[in-house]
């Protein structure tokens, strides 16, 4: 079922795409599980929640 992230949850996702590289933004859809959990972890938020987005992302720009 897909929503919006509640507030919380898209500041949490803010904090984590501030601190990719541009060249973790420009591949995000390529991005391993540990990548992910590395970001997760530096911007100390949820690696689930983050994954679900970049995830999402990926099936967004394949649609492209």
């Amino acid at each position: 079922m897909l929503a919006a992230p509640s507030t919380e949850e898209y500041e949490e996702l803010k904090r984590a795409v501030a601190i990719m590289t541009v060249d973790e933004k420009q591949n995000a859809a390529t991005l391993t599980d540990e990548q992910v959990a590395k970001i997760a972890e530096d911007a100390k938020v949820d690696p689930a929640k983050l994954a679900i987005f970049i995830n999402g992302f990926a099936l967004e720009s394949k649609k492209k």
